[in-house]
């Protein structure tokens, strides 16, 4: 096989290509920064949608013209008969442990990690069930390798590389040393993949914390969209005045400059992404200043206890003149199979939403189990129309939903925002059994 890989800088997802493609021999060509590839302008060209029609990366593009998006199917086709599998018995437990990290360890690991890098708000209660899954899954594998060097057979294969790269992060910011103590088959056959010469020609040497990274508040905060379109990060500094002292406002300047500099170089793949957005006039300038702070709200909820607390807060404070309250359901349940395939479909929403945050919130719950599920939420937009409309970015998914706009007067609002906001009750108005353990927010 021969191509090119598009992507962004740090993609753990295209990593899993990359390494293929070194063990396979492949000859593949990274497109991940300017002039090849910008990430938020050469994919929304109509040139790369033609190809790549959900216009996200990694998408591989064959010197014959043969196209693959989706970074699992990229990683197959650049690999060999070995990393696949040499028999059907082989190939499936491939398989297994491949779909293992898209349903066992990405929703987790996204959950404590991402608010340690400052992309997304810190949630007590959902780092808390996230470490606890963490701590499953670390326990699955370390069983497995207990008599084991690879995951499948005596050599490495597709699925240690999809799993490693996978929990890269993890392992760089918050398995420290205490936390992975119990599972030492784990971080063995980490580093022995890690280490190996096909793997560190793509990830460079990989240094496990020494010490769990923390949410930091500031550096959310800097990360997120202003109204001028730029974050504070990209705020230019103001100008110092000379005082008495002369040039030590200009030295503190550069000792801050110095200080900040690691900051941009340990970004990871989705803080890159979200900062080469171009930047675009906010949807929400036309309609009028609300009384609700919705980033106050978010601090109860992420921090606080949601019955006692959050859900309280949120009705005391209120605005249904500058804000409303919808119900979406997904409309083709028949189509849902695999739990995980749905929470794929959900979490791929969300990430393509991500501008919205500052102006919505949604609490989106998926209902049952394997082919038997259903999908639904409850969504607070800024305005009294849904939020969608105002973005062609913001248009991909929701027309797969049926809205209906709620009455916050009513009591079924305030028991559907109570119910929808802490994961539990009695959902009356749904048909599936409850599933807790696939919630999104």
């Amino acid at each position: 096989a021969a191509g090119t890989l598009y992507t962004y800088p740090e993609n753990w997802r295209a990593f899993k290509a990359q390494i293929a493609a070194q063990y396979s021999g492949a000859r593949l060509k990274v497109a991940s920064s300017a002039p090849a590839f910008t990430f938020g302008q050469t994919n929304r060209t109509p040139a790369f949608l033609n190809n790549f029609p959900l216009g996200k990366v990694p998408a591989f593009q064959g010197d014959d013209g043969f196209c693959l998006f989706e970074s699992n199917a990229i990683a197959h086709y650049l690999s060999n008969e070995a990393l696949r599998g040499s028999s059907p018995q082989a190939q499936s437990q491939v398989l297994q442990w491949v779909s293992f990290v898209d349903a066992e360890i990405i929703p987790p690991a996204s959950a404590w990690v991402f608010p340690t890098l400052g992309i997304m708000q810190f949630n007590k209660q959902a780092t808390e069930q996230a470490k606890e899954e963490v701590k499953k899954v670390l326990s699955v594998l370390n069983h497995h390798l207990n008599t084991r060097t690879f995951l499948v057979g005596e050599r490495v294969s597709l699925a240690d590389i999809s799993v490693a790269c996978s929990m890269i992060w993890l392992y760089k910011q918050v398995l420290e040393p205490s936390f992975r103590q119990p599972f030492p088959n784990v971080t063995r056959w980490f580093q022995t993949c890690v280490n190996q010469p096909q793997f560190k020609t793509v990830l460079g040497e990989v240094k496990l914390c020494d010490k769990m990274a923390q949410f930091d508040p500031k550096k959310f905060s800097d990360m997120q969209p202003k109204k001028d379109g730029l974050s504070k990060k990209d705020t230019p500094p103001k100008k110092e005045k000379a005082g008495k002292e002369g040039g030590k406002p200009q030295e503190k300047k550069k000792k801050e400059e110095k200080e900040a500099a690691p900051a941009e170089e340990e970004m990871d793949e989705c803080e890159a992404a979200l900062a080469s957005e171009p930047k675009t006039k906010d949807p929400f300038a036309h309609l009028p200043k609300s009384a609700f702070v919705m980033d106050e709200f978010k601090r109860k909820y992420s921090n606080e206890d949601t019955l006692t607390v959050a859900v309280p807060h949120f009705w005391e404070h209120f605005d249904k003149e500058g804000y409303s309250i919808w119900y979406g359901e997904y409309k083709y349940p028949e189509e849902l199979t695999m739990t995980f395939m749905s929470c794929n479909l959900i979490m791929g929403m969300f990430q393509r939403l991500d501008k919205l945050r500052k102006n919505g919130f949604a609490s989106v719950i998926l209902f049952g189990g394997n082919n038997d599920s259903s999908i639904s939420g409850i969504w607070i937009f800024r305005g009294q129309d849904l939020a969608f409309t105002l973005s062609d970015d913001w248009q991909i998914d929701y027309e797969s939903y049926a809205w209906r706009k709620l009455d916050p007067d009513s009591n079924e609002t305030k028991t559907m925002v109570k119910e929808y906001f802490a994961w539990e009750g009695e959902f009356k108005h749904v048909g599936k059994p409850f599933n807790q353990g696939k919630c999104f927010k």
